[in-house]
């Protein structure tokens, strides 16, 4: 089905931050928008600030006065309801409460033509229930932008249970006319995103509760190392622990106590002692007038080093080795398994068991294991561990290499898949699980992730780049150390496997 006609009638009811967010995205794509709040002049207000903010646009030189002035003019704030009887698309932005949009969307349907959309940028609630009870709950369909929608790409097109095909067509394709990057999905709990993010800042969490490194170190390796635009503490620094916390809460109830959502009592101590984030001045990090902020754990080598042995096929890893010949180091290659010995000691791609125990089920002497990157030819910090056993000098050694191809140092304690490897790989198995369970296409959810939350890559395409039995490899031995189903890989990861399929088949 065809986008809406760009000179169609929207409708917008809600003027917060954004509810006027989606009032500009539809004007600048050439649609009149009325703009509607049962808050007496807060349309107007919004409407307003709206004209501010393109005005900066065009002193910045980013837009034209014309075309400022031709937004604004499509642009008409209106104080009842009755006013959006012409409307042939209704998007509603106001409060999180089923109830209350339940009976929003009741008045609309009496009010507005019978091919009216009656959408809603609901980030949490079932499209199913909003639209049961309707006489035409075909007609109803999410359209979930993210903030600020003027900037944010990504828009999920949530059909519920009665929305009819050709009505979440046409809110594609109007979205993609909208200059937006939509993607299908299903109704369940979370839809794409607020689902397959949740292993992004919960197992962050729980290295934190574990022990495995300090707050600023965690985020440095999921910056520096992972290609993450943040890290898990100051992304929910950001969003506020409040609401992080609450959507988690959300969608582990939601999947009747599922543990790969559990809350963590981390953040949960955060939330009762009102440690809410940036707005509070207080979350992970301190934002205080003059606080300083802790900066990442690094690990220096007295040893020197101009030599190591690359044994086998190093596989994502193989970028490392280039990069240590560019440095000068003269790299020898012999067959092996996909192992780097210098000096004493062995280094190895994590495969998610402890390197005390890998160390002692291979045989591997001085064992010391790296975290994954997104790529290892630019990464500046890598994350390591090393066995019981391993010697300081060993340590050193290893250590000493890594700098000499210019890398930052991050120790961590050894726990199953360090940080990087262990956040891909569960990010990985959750978005194969939605693969599975029908919520969305392989390629609507890496898109979605990338578009929606800034993901260097989507996480299936990314498990794809490690190799899919990596993938598993990582997961099994997660699972066996904690014996926990949180880390339970997904029967998509290991149909792939079996079949020697990708997930974007």
């Amino acid at each position: 089905m065809s986008a809406l006609a760009s000179n169609a009638q929207v409708a917008v009811i809600g003027a917060g931050a954004m509810g006027a967010g989606i009032a500009q995205v539809a004007a600048q794509a050439g649609h009149p928008v009325k703009l509607y709040d049962n808050r007496p002049g807060a349309a107007a207000q919004a409407v307003a600030g709206i004209d501010r903010q393109l005005a900066r646009l065009v002193e910045k030189g980013k837009m034209q006065a014309a075309e400022r002035e031709a937004i604004s003019a499509r642009l008409c704030p209106v104080d009842a309801l009755e006013a959006l009887a012409d409307a042939h698309l209704v998007i509603e932005a106001i409060v999180e409460n089923l109830q209350v949009k339940q009976a929003l969307f009741s008045q609309l349907e009496a009010l507005c033509a019978t091919d009216c959309i009656l959408a809603s940028n609901t980030s949490s609630l079932s499209i199913t229930s909003l639209a049961a009870g309707l006489q035409r709950p075909h007609q109803v369909v999410g359209m979930h932008f993210f903030n600020p929608a003027p900037l944010m790409a990504l828009v999920e097109v949530v059909s519920g249970l009665a929305t009819a095909p050709a009505v979440a067509a046409c809110i594609h394709a109007t979205a993609q006319a909208w200059g937006k990057q939509p993607v299908h999905t299903r109704s369940t709990p979370g839809f794409i995103v607020n689902r397959v993010a949740r292993p992004f800042y919960a197992e962050s969490l729980r290295l934190l509760q574990e022990g495995a490194a300090d707050c600023a170190s965690l985020d440095a390796l999921l910056r520096d190392a992972g290609g993450f635009r943040m890290g898990a503490f100051e992304l929910t620094d950001l969003i506020g622990h409040d609401v992080n916390y609450a959507v988690t809460c959300s969608v582990f109830d939601a999947f009747y106590g599922d543990f790969r959502f559990q809350p963590s009592l981390v953040q949960k101590e955060l939330v009762d002692a009102g440690r809410l984030g940036r707005k509070t001045g207080q979350g992970f990090y301190s934002y205080a007038e003059g606080a300083e902020r802790p900066q990442p754990a690094e690990l220096h080598s007295p040893a020197i080093v101009d030599a190591c042995v690359v044994e086998g096929d190093l596989g994502v890893m193989q970028p490392l080795a280039e990069r240590l010949r560019q440095s000068g180091v003269a790299v020898t290659q012999r067959a092996g398994s996909g192992l780097i010995q210098v000096g004493d000691a062995t280094l190895a791609l994590s495969d998610g068991r402890l390197a005390s125990q890998r160390a002692r089920e291979d045989g591997l002497r001085n064992l010391v294991l790296l975290d994954l990157a997104l790529d290892y030819g630019t990464a500046t910090r890598l994350a390591i561990s090393w066995s019981a056993d391993t010697s300081d000098n060993a340590r050193d050694q290893a250590v000493a290499l890594l700098r000499r191809a210019g890398l930052k140092v991050t120790a961590v304690a050894d726990l199953p898949g360090l940080v990087v490897l262990r956040t891909v790989a569960m990010l990985a198995n959750e978005a194969a699980d939605a693969v599975l369970q029908g919520v969305g296409s392989a390629a609507d959810i890496d898109l979605a992730m990338r578009a929606g939350v800034n993901y260097p890559c989507g996480p299936l395409a990314w498990a794809s780049n490690l190799g899919i039995p990596h993938t598993l490899r990582v997961l099994d031995n997660l699972q066996r150390s904690y014996g926990e189903s949180r880390y339970r890989p997904s029967l998509l990861l290991r149909r792939c496997e079996a079949k020697g399929g990708t997930l974007h088949d």
